[in-house]
């Protein structure tokens, strides 16, 4: 989810505002017009300095030299640079602007809200030493990872980036205070991988530069990021573990607001509470009636454990994945279920190594304006090689047959890969930028159910299981993120609700509320899930005969991935509850 767009697209988005009739002298121009010019001055102006990274991945390569700054008088920076746009977005009126463009200031907004809250209340910079490692290797992975300029040219931007990275951990060393153990446990656990990234990884994806003067400063830069990593882990292992005595939960009053910032939900935290666990038990309910389907007398618990046995070998993971999408592929298209803008598929990887602790699948797309590299990763994440055959076993349940089903179709057809293609189309600059984790993440949820509903499978209970054990665990990270960070759940009872709510194995459970010390809303899956399919419903009826399928599915992702309360809007012209 991380967007922008090519250099060709804004020169020709200059060219035709050049061709455009000007209004004549003395008049003022449209609304829209200052609401564009205010868009590009924010994100050169104050967003994109400040998120270097996020800028490269959405393809402005004129940040490639540059990275995160976590400093003070930055930080201090950019909440005065934030508040200046955000009175100037709010001072703008939005009544003579187009519908589209008072939806996209109601976004920038939004957007800006939350930033100011993680910079000035949740405050990771002071409280999570895991961004900083993860900081480093993310800015240089999205340079490495994708062919958009000759690879000496690449080279030279990781070279520049690598250079500050000695800079970026004195800052961490400054800034961290009493962060909570569980970060700090994290950050330790991610260090060696993201140390053997730079070791291996990096010098691999440059091998065919020549150039000895360039690789002579790559070998310099690239020895420095290795020792300042290693230092780095010195520290947090003698210094900040025995000190990190922090709390990770963020609060109601900020969980709140980064729900009204973030997804433009405003639902009361025990409103919420009362959807969520309702839908759990919905869910826990389909698992005992599907699981009798298989085998009336066992227990969903046994057959379910013999389902998490039916995993391939880890060697032939990606192999499984790879075999999926193409079935996927055809189905869509067969039963019209949404139109695939590029019949180009992802490429199937390995996680990177500094993601691995807290995921187990992902998808890395082209920024909507990256023109030039175009290639989408669907990462796997893999067993270490330093595991117990025990902790492989676990790990390897969380890929059984029904699972690795509804994997492929969140992170690809027609969730995740699938979503992002269209967002190259959005309308306006704002939506291919920014959006909500609830639109995006509960497409991709949404999907897993619909596919199965519209005949994938040919009905296999096994595959259902899967896709109801894959609902059962975003249902558990919804009511854990918000129990533990208002306080009415402990870490380790966090752990236990995954495994005996939602039925995720031991290990499967632990990384999931590892991840929700730190993504405290990721109740966005099942959230966003709901939403889709309230809204499905009642465009439907809205719709009555001229309902299709096809034409729902691709009116919602032509819109980018807003929060459903706009899309909800567009399609229905109301602004009735979206739950």
């Amino acid at each position: 989810m991380r967007h922008v767009a090519p250099i060709a697209a804004i020169i020709l988005g200059a060219a035709l505002m050049s061709a455009a009739p000007r209004p004549p002298a003395g008049e003022n121009p449209p609304a829209g017009d200052n609401f564009d010019k205010l868009v590009d001055q924010f994100f050169d102006d104050c967003w994109f300095p400040h998120h270097p990274t996020s800028a490269t991945a959405a393809g402005f390569h004129q940040y490639d030299t540059s990275l995160e700054d976590f400093s003070r008088f930055a930080v201090t920076a950019q909440v005065t640079c934030l508040n200046s746009f955000r009175a100037r977005f709010e001072k703008l009126d939005p009544k003579p602007l187009g519908p589209e463009e008072a939806a996209d200031r109601e976004l920038v907004l939004g957007t800006i809200k939350a930033a100011l809250l993680e910079l000035e209340t949740v405050r990771m910079w002071q409280r999570n030493p895991d961004l900083y490692a993860s900081t480093a290797a993310g800015g240089v992975f999205v340079i490495m990872s994708r062919n958009f300029a000759p690879p000496a040219d690449r080279l030279r931007s990781v070279i520049a980036r690598e250079r500050r990275v000695s800079r970026l951990f004195e800052v961490a060393r400054v800034n961290l205070d009493n962060p909570p153990k569980i970060y700090t446990e994290v950050a330790l656990e991610q260090l060696p991988g993201t140390i053997g990234f730079f070791q291996n990884d990096v010098p691999k994806a440059f091998e065919a530069v020549t150039d000895p003067e360039l690789r002579a400063d790559f070998a310099r830069s690239n020895a420095e990021v290795i020792a300042a990593l290693t230092d780095y882990q010195t520290f947090l292992q003698e210094k900040i573990l025995p000190r990190s005595k922090g709390d990770f939960r963020i609060g109601r009053d900020s969980f709140v607001k980064k729900l009204q910032y973030e997804e433009m939900v405003d639902l009361p935290l025990d409103k919420l509470l009362t959807v969520g666990y309702a839908d759990l038990h919905r869910n826990q309910e389909r698992l005992k009636q599907t699981a009798a389907m298989i085998d009336p007398k066992r227990t969903p618990q046994a057959i379910l454990a013999e389902l998490q046995r039916d995993h391939p070998a880890p060697d032939k993971l990606l192999d499984a994945f790879r075999d999926t999408l193409g079935g996927l592929r055809d189905f869509i298209a067969a039963k019209k279920i949404v139109t695939l803008p590029s019949q180009v598929p992802p490429i199937l990887q390995e996680t990177p190594p500094f993601e691995r602790a807290l995921t187990t699948a992902s998808m890395d797309t082209p920024g909507a304006y990256e023109n030039v590299a175009r290639e989408a990763y669907f990462n796997v994440t893999l067993p270490e090689p330093t595991w117990s055959p025990e902790r492989v076993e676990e790990h390897m349940a969380a890929f059984n047959r029904g699972t690795i089903l509804s994997t492929a179709i969140h992170e690809a057809y027609p969730g995740h890969y699938t979503q992002f293609l269209w967002v190259q189309k959005a309308p306006s600059k704002v939506r291919k930028l920014f959006g909500s984790n609830s639109n995006a993440e509960g497409w991709a949820h949404y999907c897993e159910q619909m596919m199965l509903d519209e005949g994938y499978g040919d009905g296999d209970p096994k595959l259902r299981l899967g896709q109801i054990q894959d609902a059962l665990l975003r249902n558990a990270r919804y009511i854990v993120g918000i129990e533990m960070h208002t306080g009415k759940m402990t870490f380790d009872q966090g752990v236990d609700f995954f495994v005996k709510e939602g039925h995720q194995t031991r290990s499967i459970a632990l990384m999931e509320t590892k991840r929700g010390t730190s993504d405290p809303t990721y109740l966005y899956y099942t959230l966003g899930k709901l939403q889709i399919l309230k809204l499905r419903d009642d465009y439907k009826k809205a719709r009555g005969d001229r309902f299709t399928l096809m034409e729902f599915h691709d009116r919602l992702l032509a819109m980018g991935y807003p929060p459903l309360k706009q899309v909800r809007r567009a399609m229905l012209g109301d602004d009735s509850p979206t739950l």
